[in-house]
């Protein structure tokens, strides 16, 4: 593995006359872990622009990056924490709340068992280091099996094809953006969202220079989104009838024997099953249902198959919907069956520097399905989670093991789950709360304790989750560019205190849990013949590890057991936490390379290209096929200035294009007799709401689109910008009874919808 360190000189050696000085910060705003250079007056950021040195991201920077400083400022951050006394949240200290804590979830396990404890984990918790470290200590230490989280609104059909597929759900192949010559992309719009399950610094930048380099962009989308104006082709498909469209695609390249395994022949199972399995979905027998040409499928299938080297790549639009596991399944069966799996140019498989140590190819344990199943919808476990769509009944059906208390990490699923206004209610019911968030939103709200991080430019930051999905291999660190705060509590500090408080060591140091963790690390570390210390003393290797605070010693400990560590000195040039300080601009650990078999874990210890839940599944799909179109259905969308619903307070991102309308054809409109800008109500199955219409083509007829997280006119929050412009929450407009059946995904996207202008009834209602 190459490891081609930039040598370069501390970034801010000295602080000039004016008292301005600069320090690096890695952008945690969105998937794209862009490196950032702050200006810094005193103890505020005044500035942000892209770090040129940055290995990764070469000075690329978008809005929400060059806004950082107004975030990290923003004076609606709460700086204390909260305690409810006589039913109001007031201030309180830290040793207050954490005193409240402990006082509220022990007797209730003491009392009801660890399952009358639920843990919510939003999204933003991804982009911390200690939401990375902390949660899953917590969630051993408790002991429920009540996990809720973003990924079950979001990307857990693709784990799910992953675990089926590799026998590991977090063995997730990234399209290899630099060096492919044909990328099909679905339900993604990169230039808006920056990507997802694809890290990609300037993704935008990745695409222009595919095309420059003679490569062929398609996007499949039913917006023509600004990613579709960079495509050579646009189809514009009907909303959840991706999965129809891929297997016709596997079907032609089985019918016309264009299938061309190559290295992978001997690493993969089940290619003549899956050519079974798509029979009937000819591209004629698709067309009519996505609304694309039978030629033009045909057409694209040749192309691909054709194309030096191609990649697959779906998203959100493709997770989101009634086929989210089948149409993430497929996207990597179509990477497999032309060759393209885990080679150059197509789909591979990143290695982190905080991964396990490479070993040795073997079958592994695979990946199940449904270990157990949620108390009162009996949904399935996935990857030890349940469906955020069964939080509510969780809570608010009487009955023995009813949710009385919960833990919510930087969420907010009032909303961004279906039937916000149930949850609402729920967890007003709730004997207790404890919400780990900086802000008073419309979940928090309802906490007995709010226990505020602080904010981001005082926190350090690696990314954990987001490196193993990078598209280059690298490793890049940055410590808090200031300082602590008078009052404030380091936000590793926070989740190491709240996990003694809930297990019952309330009151030990917050170092025990980081002490606990490394002890546990480095006693199987020693007894792995895999790893570089076999034999070794686990106190002597814990004596060996730097840092200033128990993370960076758990990040100092995971970098040198990792694949390019120095194995605790084997390897003097191996990475370390040491090593990662000298380099402040990161560390480039060179391109993605091919990891077939290494890291297959499924049973066969091969490629189980059609496992069985997927193949329980297709007749489903199959049944998709003679379904009559729904007259109109409704997509969400992303804006370049939004990630959810967690930037909305910030004034700079809250403006300009940043709007909450409702996009709808001319020709839908012209029927219904809906105006540019006039309000129009929304009916679903959910519920009813009410946005202003855009009229505009970028949509395709049939077709509105609403964005994600807004909504934020609930009584009881601290969000006064967000509050001013509060937009329609689209997910009211759902009951959450859709689901993935294999990932227990809520159906976001392609579902029914009626509109009417708001005011006199209309004479047609589409």
């Amino acid at each position: 593995m190459s490891r081609n360190a930039r040598t370069v000189q501390d970034p801010s050696p000295t602080t000039p006359a004016d008292g301005r000085r600069t320090a690096l910060r890695i952008c945690p705003l969105c998937e794209a872990t862009c490196g950032l250079t702050l200006t810094v007056e005193g103890t505020r950021v005044t500035g942000a622009r892209g770090d040129r040195d940055d290995v990764f991201s070469r000075g690329f920077i978008c809005p929400k990056g060059a806004a950082f400083g107004a975030l990290d400022g923003d004076p609606d951050r709460l700086t204390r924490p909260l305690v409810r006394r006589d039913g109001v949240l007031r201030e309180a200290s830290w040793d207050e709340a954490f005193d409240a804590v402990a006082a509220g979830i022990r007797p209730l396990v003491e009392r009801y068992g660890p399952n009358a404890v639920g843990v919510v984990l939003g999204n933003p918790n991804v982009h911390t280091m200690a939401g990375a470290l902390y949660p899953p200590v917590l969630l051993s230490t408790l002991g429920t099996r009540n996990l809720f989280t973003a990924s079950t609104l979001d990307q857990m059909p693709k784990h799910v094809s992953s675990g089926l597929l590799f026998g590991d759900p977090m063995a997730i192949p990234v399209p290899d953006l630099d060096r492919t010559d044909h990328l099909l992309l679905l339900g993604a719009n990169p230039l808006e969202s920056n990507g997802s399950l694809c890290t990609a610094p300037d993704f935008p930048g990745r695409l222009k220079a595919l095309r420059e380099r003679g490569g062929r962009l398609t996007v499949v989308d039913p917006r023509r989104t600004r990613t579709a104006d960079l495509a050579d082709r646009h189809l514009a498909i009907r909303p959840g009838t991706d999965a129809l469209l891929l297997a016709a695609l596997v079907h032609v390249l089985c019918e016309e024997d264009l299938t061309d395994l190559g290295r992978l022949a001997g690493y993969v199972e089940g290619v003549a099953q899956v050519q079974d399995a798509v029979a009937e979905f000819t591209p004629e027998a698709v067309a009519d249902a996505c609304d694309i040409e039978a030629a033009t499928i045909r057409t694209l299938a040749r192309e691909l198959a054709a194309a030096p080297t191609a990649a697959v790549y779906g998203r959100i639009g493709t997770c989101t919907v009634e086929f989210g596991t089948l149409a993430s399944w497929l996207v990597d069966v179509l990477n497999t069956l032309t060759g393209n799996l885990d080679r150059p140019g197509g789909a591979l498989f990143p290695l982190s520097a905080t991964d396990r140590a490479p070993r040795p190819a073997a079958p592994g344990k695979g990946f199940a399905l449904g270990r157990w199943a949620s108390r009162v919808g009996g949904h399935p476990e996935v990857k030890s989670e349940l469906p955020t769509v069964a939080l509510a009944e969780e809570i608010d059906t009487p009955g023995e093991g009813r949710l009385r208390a919960l833990v919510a990490i930087a969420a907010n699923p009032v909303l961004s789950a279906p039937d916000g206004d149930r949850l609402d209610r729920a967890l007003a019911g709730l004997d207790f709360m404890v919400s780990v968030d900086p802000y008073l939103n419309e979940t928090s709200r309802h906490a007995h304790v709010v226990l505020p991080p602080p904010p981001p430019a005082q926190s350090a930051h690696y990314d954990f989750a987001f490196n193993a999905l990078a598209v280059r291999n690298q490793a890049r660190y940055t410590r808090g560019a200031v300082p602590l705060q008078d009052g404030a509590l380091d936000e590793c500090e926070i989740h190491a205190r709240l996990i003694l408080a809930v297990s019952g060591m309330h009151g030990a140091p917050p170092h025990a849990v980081d002490d606990m963790v490394i002890e546990r690390a480095l006693g199987k570390a020693v007894t792995d013949p895999h790893q570089a210390v076999p034999g070794r003393d686990p106190k002597e290797l814990a004596a060996l590890l730097t840092g200033e605070t128990g993370a960076e010693r758990r990040l100092d400990l995971m970098l040198r057991l990792g694949p390019y560590g120095d194995g605790f000195g084997a390897d003097p040039e191996g990475l370390s936490l040491a090593r990662l300080l000298d380099h402040p601009h990161g560390i480039d650990l060179g391109p993605l390379t091919s990891r077939l078999p290494q890291v297959l874990r499924t049973r066969s210890g091969r490629v189980e290209l059609l496992p069985a839940p997927v193949a329980a599944d297709l007749p489903r799909l199959r049944g998709a096929l003679d379904r009559d179109p729904d007259g109109l259905v409704l997509v969400g969308r992303r804006h370049l200035r939004s990630n959810n619903s967690w930037l909305h307070n910030v004034p700079v991102l809250n403006r300009g294009s940043n709007r909450c309308t409702l996009q709808i054809h001319p020709e839908d409109a012209a029927r219904a007799g809906i105006t540019d800008g006039a309000n129009v109500r929304v009916k679903g199955a959910g519920g009813e709401a009410e946005a202003p219409a855009e009229l505009t083509e970028t949509v395709r007829r049939g077709v509105v689109s609403l964005p994600h997280g807004w909504g934020h006119d609930r009584p009881g929050t601290r969000t006064p910008v967000a509050s001013a412009t509060p937009g329609t929450n689209s997910n009211q407009l759902l009951d959450g009874t859709l689901l993935d059946p294999l990932s227990g995904t809520a159906v976001l996207n392609g579902v029914p919808v009626l509109l009417t202008p708001s005011g006199p009834e209309p004479e047609e209602t589409l």
